[in-house]
């Protein structure tokens, strides 16, 4: 009773204009608001411009928050979300949930040309499956699934990784696809709902391979001064993640929703998001990019199944999937 007495006092004490100040809620997935994730450092940063109150809830992964989204519809409390990425693009799109972001040009440091005016890229980056640097992976899809190499994936259900894995298959293989599933059944340990989970297991020595981003061994370069981990270049090229943001059409708060989406694209944002969400900046920082990123492989050619064409070709690959692991 002592503590609520005080919490009253010290509330009634405060500025009106403190207790007053907007609130803009902000949906993402797990790893974004993690105490090393992206999250804490754009929370501060923002609400030092904006004098509001920029509140994160994690939801899982990418697909996962698509999901509640539709669930709750016009009700959703979300003035933006943070985490979709050009694989749910179109559906996300055809939700009508949705407005325009309000961005002008940008100059993007893309490597495929942006003109949606929804949604607004704020990283990026190549799938590849991650490895302890003493371990001599597979250079092909095909050579892993006739090696003994186990490997950790996502959900693509739930997870925007696992479903650019089945879009990397199949940009790569076609109809030959199911075989390469088949193939790779036997060499998958366990499939989780997100990406941190996969990656945890892959750290406490679960698996020879997990499915993850090229850039992901910056990571434990950079902030651990670890260079033991690498990732696995494919002979078939890698898949491209754009990850991108947008406001909700139902947003009470629609100016500062936008201007949220516009502080992404900054150079206080971009300066933040390769040392913390480890990927490529969707807008070259000042500083550039981090010494440790100089030494990522780079994929010789880049996959990528255009966005209007996903869902169609999603659903057909996830069938694909399931009929696979299921045998």
């Amino acid at each position: 009773m002592r503590l609520t007495m005080i919490g009253l006092t010290l509330s009634a004490s405060l500025p009106v204009h403190a207790q007053d100040r907007p609130v803009l809620d902000v949906y993402t997935y797990d790893s974004f608001v993690a105490e090393w994730g992206p999250g804490p450092a754009l929370e501060q940063a923002f609400e030092a411009q904006c004098a509001c109150d920029l509140r994160f809830t994690a939801i899982g992964d990418g697909a996962a928050m698509l999901a509640r989204l539709r669930l709750e519809g016009a009700r959703t409390k979300a003035d933006v979300v943070v985490g979709l990425d050009t694989a749910l693009m179109a559906e996300a799109g055809a939700t009508g949930l949705f407005a325009p972001s309000g961005i002008g040009n940008v100059d993007w440091a893309l490597p495929v040309d942006w003109t949606d005016d929804t949604f607004v890229p704020y990283d990026w980056g190549w799938f590849a499956f991650v490895h302890d640097r003493d371990f001599d992976p597979p250079a092909s899809f095909r050579d892993l699934a006739q090696s003994d190499a186990s490997i950790l994936i996502q959900d693509p259900r739930s997870s925007t990784p696992g479903l650019g894995l089945l879009l990397w298959v199949k940009a790569a293989y076609g109809d030959e696809a199911p075989d390469i599933w088949e193939g790779l059944a036997d060499n998958i340990v366990t499939v989780t709902k997100g990406w941190s989970e996969a990656y945890g297991l892959f750290l406490e020595g679960e698996a020879d391979m997990v499915l993850s981003y090229s850039t992901s061994p910056a990571y434990h370069l950079i902030a651990e001064g670890d260079d033991s981990r690498a990732a696995a270049a494919f002979d078939e090229g890698h898949y491209l993640q754009v990850e991108i943001a947008a406001a909700l059409a139902g947003s009470d708060r629609p100016d500062l929703a936008r201007d949220f989406l516009r502080f992404l694209t900054t150079d206080a944002a971009q300066g933040v998001l390769p040392t913390t969400n480890w990927m490529y900046p969707a807008v070259m920082p000042e500083q550039g990019l981090p010494d440790g990123f100089a030494s990522l492989p780079k994929p010789d050619r880049t996959l990528e199944i255009p966005a209007e064409d996903v869902p169609a070709i999603r659903d057909q690959a996830l069938q694909e999937w399931l009929s696979a692991l299921a045998r």
